[in-house]
């Protein structure tokens, strides 16, 4: 039974990959193995596209780095295509776990014509229709009041879809996400909302910017249970994830998880270095130790099937040559045009953008249109 309002955070594997407590049946060595290909992957394509930023070829990145068991745990705890996702913006992860295509992920931080949203949106803003994967957005906590009102509509309309809502903790501290959790409280609509505890909201730590012990007892305000994991163990992430899904589409309300992780990298391109002015190697360095990668190695080892040096090596090389041919794939598409700007908006274009649309066209064409 997983038990709300803990204390500390709900673990059944701990930093040396030892369970702490009985591991459910469904955690095989195959199902172990293939959560570590996802991570793995999802770690590489992080470095894989910090490269790209640094070589100029995309303009903004936000690492999840460290993050991995958090949103490949919720991944494989919901319906992908069925579920609504209302994300932010460090789930790219999740997405991928999801099935959005790489070369669709990278298409969008390139901006290039194999971009679905065809270079609309900023970098690393992406979004999947298919897969009912809601565009991020860059306002914090913006996402919350219409994820509620999602849910609201799923309720009304009697579906067994439920809607997944994931912030982060500088979210919580947000009037927007006091908002959308009183709503969906007072609705009892089918909302699950997963706080992806990183510590850091930019540059201010979880201590600086709520009085509250912990994110998962707010959730009593909203008459809601409130669960507690350790989002660096993909065991427990799996389990509460579950747990929490299934209360939420039972009817029975909406749910907060709370996922104690941590940032390893940067909060964006836009504060590296970020050792050097808000928090200290040693903090990061403590947290590099209880690495959710390595914790399932760590793990498949003490269950006495280890991932080779050279198995991992390989899925890392096959993840890195997926990229770049991806990359090159996305880049010979081109640029979009600027007529895109009159299009994908209107079934009928007004007459004054007509006007600005003949305007551009003649300016272009050096007067001759």
């Amino acid at each position: 039974m997983i038990e709300v309002h803990t204390p500390d955070p709900i673990r059944y594997v701990n930093e040396d990959g030892q369970p702490v407590q009985a591991l459910p049946g469904r955690f095989t060595p195959e199902l172990l193995r293939e959560l570590h290909r996802e991570m793995l992957r999802a770690r590489e394509f992080d470095r894989k596209l910090i490269t790209l930023l640094r070589q100029g070829r995309t303009t903004f990145y936000a690492q999840s780095t460290g993050m991995e068991a958090t949103q490949v745990g919720l991944a494989r705890s919901i319906r992908p295509g069925h579920d609504w996702v209302w994300p932010y913006y460090r789930d790219h992860t999740l997405g991928l776990a999801m099935g959005v295509p790489m070369y669709e992920l990278i298409s969008q931080c390139l901006g290039t014509n194999s971009d679905p949203s065809r270079g609309r949106q900023m970098p690393h803003h992406f979004a999947s229709a298919a897969l009912k994967f809601v565009s991020i957005s860059s306002s914090i906590a913006s996402q919350v009041p219409p994820a509620a009102g999602s849910a609201m509509a799923q309720k009304y309309l009697g579906t067994d879809e439920i809607t997944v809502c994931t912030f982060g903790d500088g979210a919580t501290s947000e009037g927007d996400w006091h908002a959308g959790m009183n709503m969906a409280g007072v609705a009892q609509a089918p909302c699950l909302f997963v706080c992806e505890n990183n510590q850091w909201a930019i540059s201010t730590g979880v201590r600086q910017q709520t009085a509250s012990e912990t994110i998962h007892v707010k959730a009593r305000a909203y008459g809601m249970p409130g669960y507690y994991v350790d989002g660096n163990d993909i065991v427990a992430v799996m389990e509460v994830m579950t747990h929490a899904a299934a209360h939420v589409r039972a009817g029975d309300g909406p749910a907060l998880v709370e996922c104690l992780t941590y940032r390893v990298g940067s909060h964006s391109n836009a504060d590296a270095d970020a050792e050097k002015h808000y928090r200290t190697r040693e903090e990061v360095g403590e947290w590099l130790g209880r690495d959710p990668i390595v914790r399932v190695e760590r793990l498949l080892e003490h269950l006495g099937h280890p991932v080779s040096s050279e198995e991992r090596a390989d899925l890392i090389a096959r993840t890195h040559r997926e990229v770049d041919q991806d990359v090159l794939r996305a880049e010979a598409t081109g640029q979009p045009d600027w007529k895109i700007m009159f299009e994908d908006v209107y079934a009928d274009l007004p007459s004054h953008l007509r006007t600005q649309a003949a305007a551009l066209r003649a300016e272009q064409d050096g007067g001759r249109a």
